[in-house]
């Protein structure tokens, strides 16, 4: 049976049906039956436990999928799937302080986590009618209600089921803040990972995405959208901490030039204390400012050495395969058509302004060698605030020093989305999209990963949460 019907509301009623039940029922999942030896116990399961199963020969009741983008078509690597015993809480609103280790709220009955290849297999399924399952990452997460699991079989779910919500109306979203640049087009890839253009909007509306001005980029939404309405200024979102704190990632998209007029040191200290209090910040190319000029306080001009030499052209880079998220990037790029040698990734255009950085900070791609004979630093991440203990951290800072590259345009003169006109993810945007739902994640020490072993079915053995 393959389930692949529409999202229905949380399933409350299947979880109080089974409130009542005596014992775990051997073979069958009704649910009605003793503890296996003949006797009721009242308080031997709770809710959905009564359906837990004894299946013949060793088998079990199971669930199986891929999760993917809320495209439908991209497999994302380390989201939660698990099937609650209780309602799951509201997510809080804005940055919060969001560390690896606490479990899935709802009390899990079962939980696993996707693999490289997004897959996942939920063993010891509750074998019961209407049963609530969560995918979740971060704050992105979705709720469906699975109109039946019948006993001791495996029930594969379709993409429609198990992809990511793409408006608010199929579910949670974290809330976003993007600038707009000259030199880059990130809002056009958020929409080529299946976000509605509904949830974009500008400050004053209610979309999980809210667009702002950055220099010499798109200034206002096409006329058919939002009524043509203007994007609010960069300046007014990141000059202070309380304009950034609404937001659980800011995107900062290339602007051309660091442009360090609109950003003074008061704009730099806000968005230090906006990450130190759980925000997550992309900044992409020339907005390194933040960074390489940011307050002594913050500690983030010592996490990078910076060289600002020509650009570098097309060129072929190497992922660090030293840390358990670089080794799934370079695995789940071959699984995902972004990399045709594991560990390697093909850069259009790529950008040389960082020479190297501090062993505190993630270096995920690179070149050993360049053209400029100095070595590169591409992409690199930090948790933050730096000046305390990393299992005390609670924001992310990922810089990229590679662009948005398959022609989209977000010039000053374009309305949004008119300069995004293209559909395909080249492989530097595939590893856009794979930081994209992994700066959403929970900050914590990084896992050991193994290709060789599933993830998803070892996951049962430790919360979701504590994977980063």
């Amino acid at each position: 049976m393959r389930f692949s019907g529409p999202t229905i509301l949380f399933a409350a009623a299947a979880i109080a049906a089974g409130a009542s039940c005596g014992g775990t029922d051997v073979g069958n999942g009704n649910g009605d039956g003793g503890d296996g030896d003949g006797g009721g116990q009242a308080d031997a399961c709770v809710g959905l436990q009564c359906f837990q199963v004894s299946c013949p020969g060793g088998g079990s009741t199971t669930l199986s999928g891929t999760v993917f983008a809320p495209n439908g078509t991209l497999p994302l690597y380390n989201v939660t799937v698990y099937v609650p015993n209780s309602a799951v809480d509201a997510l809080p609103v804005g940055a919060t302080c969001d560390r690896c280790g606490q479990p899935p709220s709802g009390n899990p009955v079962v939980q696993a986590v996707t693999d490289v290849e997004g897959k996942f297999v939920l063993e010891n399924v509750p074998a019961t009618d209407n049963v609530p399952l969560v995918i979740q990452v971060g704050k992105w997460r979705r709720q469906v209600t699975l109109p039946t699991v019948p006993s001791c079989v495996d029930t594969p779910l379709d993409a429609t089921v198990t992809r990511l919500p793409r408006n608010k109306g199929e579910g949670d979203i974290p809330q976003m803040a993007l600038t707009t640049g000259g030199a880059d087009a990130l809002e056009c890839l958020l929409r080529k990972i299946g976000l509605d253009d509904a949830e974009f909007t500008n400050a004053s509306g209610n979309g999980r995405v809210h667009l702002f001005t950055g220099t010499g980029g798109t200034p206002r939404f096409a006329t058919t959208l939002n009524g043509g309405a203007d994007f609010t200024n960069a300046t007014t979102l990141w000059d202070t901490t309380a304009h950034l704190m609404p937001y659980d990632v800011s995107f900062l998209s290339c602007e051309g030039g660091q442009n360090a007029g609109t950003k003074p040191n008061t704009a730099r200290q806000a968005l230090s204390d906006y990450t130190d209090l759980g925000g997550r910040v992309f900044a992409s190319h020339w907005h390194n400012i933040w960074i390489d000029q940011g307050t002594a306080a913050s500690m983030w001009p010592t996490q990078v050495t910076d060289n600002y030499l020509s650009d570098l052209g097309n060129v072929t880079a190497d992922i660090n395969t030293g840390f358990a998220k670089g080794a799934a990037l370079a695995q789940w790029l071959m699984n995902v058509g972004g990399s045709t040698q594991l560990g390697k990734i093909a850069l259009t255009d790529a950008q040389h302004t960082v020479e190297a950085v501090a062993a505190t900070t993630e270096k995920w791609i690179s070149l050993d060698t360049t053209a400029n004979g100095r070595p590169s630093v591409q992409y690199y991440q930090f948790t933050t605030p730096l000046t305390v203990d990393p299992a005390l951290r609670c924001g992310k800072v990922v810089f990229s020093d590679i662009h948005v590259s398959t022609g989209d345009d977000s010039g000053g003169s374009l309305r949004f989305p008119g300069g995004c006109t293209t559909t395909g993810l080249t492989p530097q945007e595939k590893v856009l999209a794979f930081m994209i739902f992994d700066i959403a994640s929970c900050v914590g020490p990084d896992i050991g990963f193994d290709p060789e072993e599933d993830r998803s079915t070892a996951a049962a053995a430790a919360p979701a949460s504590q994977m980063r």
